[in-house]
């Protein structure tokens, strides 16, 4: 998950400019009762959640102890108490989540499993919200790409690469309608004036998805799935029926997205590119394993768990046989966005 770690580090000075500027100190002090809950929106089971709530508790200490020098002429903190929520699906293993937790840590912890494409939390109890390398996944992957008699069907593919144009409308679409709802269930659970930061992948300009590091990698797994399906494996209906559930919007959909929502401010929007494709695909077993880290339980549940020791090994093979055809794919990029409620 080093990855999506580089994804966290890279948005700690903006979630630290941020709270600097946004957080309201005088209207925490009246409403809060000297307790700060943030949330972490799709935590998966490794380490990078921790390492994202700890940048986000030390921006607060400092804007607090920044408060107190101006107000109290000292640098004394405003003695908070952090309640964290870890949330993620209901089948998220939460307890190795949190047999990982850091050895000394300052803030009361709990779990909250379910979507975030729903309520997930009481009316206005939130104060920052966090989601990083989540929102890509969409709720449910769009019912015409996997219908044989719609113009939308993703025959011969398992993604959303881009070049079929009903395939690409019916993925954008499920993507802005679940950013909606995400933002929607949100204005419900923040406070006046609080604040999130969003952290997901998308497309440069121009680019799609096939383009892409990505791309190519979901390319040679769905032609492994053929070859897996041809030999008996499961059959051509199950592989015809998989599609992945994620989609990579440009920027100009974030554009449109974002300010549409009545509850909500854009104070910031930035985008960064990621680690280099060159880097990652020099050992390629480390990349099988990042992408069956995020793949595995999909691939799972539809075609059975022991599919995808052998898928992955095939990708592997593949993968190494087809090493140069990575050499010309385009980077990604990542979109840091901060919100405050009205």
């Amino acid at each position: 998950s080093w990855a999506q770690r580089g994804a966290v580090d890279s948005a700690k000075q903006m979630i630290q400019q941020a709270i600097a500027d946004l957080l309201d100190i005088e209207k925490l002090k009246l409403e809060s009762s000297h307790k700060f809950q943030l949330a972490d929106l799709g935590c998966a089971t490794g380490t990078n959640t921790f390492f994202a709530v700890q940048n986000i508790i030390e921006a607060v200490d400092a804007k607090c102890k920044l408060y107190s020098s101006k107000h109290w002429n000292n640098s004394q903190s405003l003695g908070l108490e952090y309640q964290i929520f870890f949330n993620d699906h209901v089948g998220n293993d939460f307890n190795t989540l949190f047999r990982s937790f850091p050895v000394l840590w300052q803030y009361f912890a709990a779990a909250v499993p379910g979507s975030f494409y729903g309520r997930l939390f009481p009316k206005r109890s939130i104060h920052f919200m966090h989601s990083s390398n989540a929102l890509n996944w969409i709720s449910r992957v769009p019912k015409e790409v996997v219908d044989i008699n719609s113009p939308a069907w993703n025959e011969g593919s398992i993604y959303c690469s881009g070049t079929a144009n009903k395939v690409l409308d019916a993925y954008s679409t499920q993507f802005k309608n679940d950013i909606e709802t995400f933002l929607d269930a949100r204005a419900q659970e923040l406070v006046g004036g609080g604040l999130m930061m969003l952290i997901l992948a998308g497309l440069p300009d121009d680019v799609l998805l096939c383009q892409t590091l990505i791309g190519k990698s979901y390319d040679i797994l769905g032609s492994c799935l053929v070859d897996m399906a041809n030999k008996g494996m499961f059959s051509k209906e199950r592989l015809d029926s998989f599609n992945l559930p994620q989609y990579y919007p440009h920027l100009d959909e974030m554009k449109e997205v974002i300010p549409n929502n009545k509850y909500f401010s854009l104070e910031r929007i930035e985008t960064t590119f990621g680690p280099s494709p060159k880097d990652i695909t020099s050992n390629i077993e480390m990349w099988a394993s990042l992408l069956r880290s995020g793949l595995e339980g999909i691939i799972g549940d539809q075609f059975g768990n022991e599919i995808p020791g052998k898928l992955f090994e095939c990708y592997s093979k593949k993968h190494a046989e087809n090493r140069f055809s990575f050499d010309e794919v385009k980077d990604l990029i990542a979109f840091n966005i901060v919100l405050k409620r009205k």
